[in-house]
């Protein structure tokens, strides 16, 4: 890979302090994690952070939060950043997935390369120690091995008011508990019939040290291991471990894991007791997940929208998914922008969806090139241009960025104009075409209105207008006339003809899912609306991924996978501005 993400930020353009980076200053000052080496004896750096996705699913926008937080870090600490795959369930995880992460990891702008090495990782790498260390916390005492059905167990497990009870099989022998877990592994066993538990304290307030499990048998197919194991790792197992093993040295998660932290502790200092591991040892820390309105985050419920047909895809642009913010025509540094202005805190909280389009309408404005697209076509004709003449109009590629020059479009006899600008009778404040009113068509002539054509269910098909030879823009003549009005067209001629998907938020529920909410009777009915457009002759030019400021529409991107010469797709990434509701 030719970019190395985890190289120090610049140092005047230092990110927003929060209590991550204060515990990060204080080991540092503290030299925590100083003086240690890897295996091959080389210097380990001082900050070492991890994304441990479950290939289970695609990604979405709360972990690309997690992504530039533990990336973030490690970059601006001079760390370096692993990428680990935590497959130890292989019923739910797929190759597919596995390759839509590490290419959402690269699109967002960070690798897991440092110092010329990569640091991609996989917990199946790990099966062999993760199950070398559950031996010897059987033999140790630590663990044993459960026979109880799995209704018993759950039942016998307590509440949050009332303790839990010891299983009839918590004072067997470790020999025992041994030998069965050997035989779990031959692959004698059923599924469930046979789990081996953490031999922690059924009394404790905290649940997730009541004896949690530890493997359990699972006769499936790994994608990467195949038919070699059938007993597997519970994440709470593998989880410090694999951080262990990679010297990781902040193992940052999100909040629902903060009661499975003393668990994580318990593990690694049973195993620094064995030998296993040296201190210091790797520390959770927990920050607040992200929250954003009008989205939806559970993997469960995107499956389901996907499953049921009701968007297109992982990757329909009105999902949250990586992969469908992508295609919706977002920007890795809008992204990264809106990571870092949602904050990192321990307090739950909700951000608006607004904040992440304004990201995106920061990083877009001053990159977008403009264009003109008319999108709900209505047909002018100038009654007066010369028959069969074509003149030459220019307009800036970009109002604030002079030098990246000008682009060209034809006027004639026949425009395409926007439905919304003429008026048979206008309403007050109306300054667009109607009957006797004079407009600028914009970077061309002044007209007049002089009247309408209408169909048999007295539909305008035509507006009629005149011209005035004297009015092209950019000349001595413009400056004589003022006019209130100023309308985008293209020359119906010359415009090309384009699908626009006009997206919107996939929801009307700020908290589509919240109290136990049936998501789905929250569904935006207008989400997605298909017109048929016609747009300036520039774009024939226009490639997959190009993004453009429609004048007066909004920002719009050629769709990655539907558009090409010929066949004009655009997607609507955002509005010009926030008009939800209004």
């Amino acid at each position: 890979m030719s970019k190395d993400h985890n190289s120090p930020v610049a140092a005047d353009s230092a990110p927003p302090s929060n209590f991550l980076r204060s515990i990060i200053d204080v080991d540092l000052a503290a030299h925590t994690y100083a003086g240690r080496t890897d295996a091959a004896g080389l210097p380990l750096p001082q900050v070492i952070t991890r994304f441990p996705p479950e290939p289970n699913g695609y990604l979405h926008i709360g972990h690309a939060k997690s992504i530039c937080l533990n990336f973030g870090l490690a970059r601006d600490y001079q760390g370096r950043a692993h990428l680990r795959f935590d497959d130890t369930n292989p019923a739910r995880e797929d190759q597919e997935y596995v390759d839509t992460i590490l290419d959402s990891v690269k699109w967002l702008g960070f690798d897991w390369t440092s110092n010329g090495q990569e640091h991609l990782y996989h917990a199946s790498d790990y099966f062999d120690r993760l199950y070398e260390m559950a031996e010897y916390l059987i033999t140790a005492g630590h663990a044993y091995i459960d026979s109880q059905p799995a209704e018993e167990m759950a039942a016998n497990r307590g509440s949050f008011s009332e303790p839990g009870k010891d299983s009839p099989f918590r004072t067997r022998a470790a020999a025992e508990s041994l030998e069965l877990f050997r035989r779990m592994k031959a692959g004698e066993f059923a599924d469930g019939l046979h789990i081996l538990r953490a031999r922690i304290d059924m009394a404790s307030p905290n649940m997730n040290l009541r004896d949690p499990a530890m493997y359990r048998i699972r006769h499936a197919h790994h994608h990467r291991t195949g038919d070699a194991w059938c007993i597997y790792p519970m994440y709470d197992y593998t989880h410090p471990i694999s951080d262990a093993l990679e010297n990781i040295t902040h193992s940052i998660c999100t909040l629902e894991f903060q009661d499975h932290r003393p668990f994580y502790d318990w593990i690694l200092e049973r195993l620094a007791e064995g030998g296993y591991f040296k201190k210091p040892l790797p520390r959770q820390y927990e920050f607040a997940r992200l929250n954003l309105t009008y989205v939806i985050t559970s993997k469960r419920k995107l499956r389901e929208l996907v499953e049921q047909h009701i968007v297109d895809g992982w990757d329909d642009p009105r999902m949250p998914t990586i992969v469908g913010l992508r295609r919706r025509g977002f920007t890795p540094e809008s992204l990264q922008l809106f990571c870092e202005r949602s904050g990192v805190t321990k307090s739950d909280s909700w951000i608006d969806i607004g904040t992440l389009d304004g990201c995106l309408r920061e990083d877009l404005d001053p990159k977008a090139p403009r264009a003109t697209a008319v999108l709900r076509p209505l047909k002018l004709v100038i009654d007066n241009f010369p028959a069969g003449e074509v003149i030459a109009c220019q307009a800036p590629v970009h109002p604030h960025l002079p030098e990246r020059g000008n682009r060209d479009f034809p006027i004639s006899d026949t425009l395409w104009i926007e439905q919304e600008d003429f008026m048979e009778v206008p309403t007050k404040g109306y300054f667009r075409l109607f009957p006797g009113n004079k407009v600028r068509l914009r970077y061309g002539f002044v007209v007049e209105c002089t009247g309408c054509d209408k169909d048999a269910d007295g539909n305008v098909i035509t507006v009629h207008c005149n011209y005035f030879a004297d009015s092209k823009s950019g000349t001595e003549g413009s400056a004589n006339y003022k006019v209130k009005g100023n309308i985008h067209w293209v020359s119906a001629a010359h415009a090309l003809q384009a699908e626009v998907r006009l997206y919107d938020r996939l929801f009307t529920d700020a908290q589509p899912d919240a109290g136990g909410k049936d998501f789905k009777l929250a569904l935006n009915p207008n989400a997605k609306e298909v017109v048929a457009a016609w747009v300036e002759p520039g774009l024939a030019a226009a490639q997959a991924d190009d993004k453009y400021q429609f004048e007066r529409h909004g920002y719009f991107v050629a769709d990655r996978h539907d558009s090409q010469p010929g066949h004009l797709v655009f997607n609507r990434i955002t509005t010009l501005k926030d008009s939800w509701g209004k």
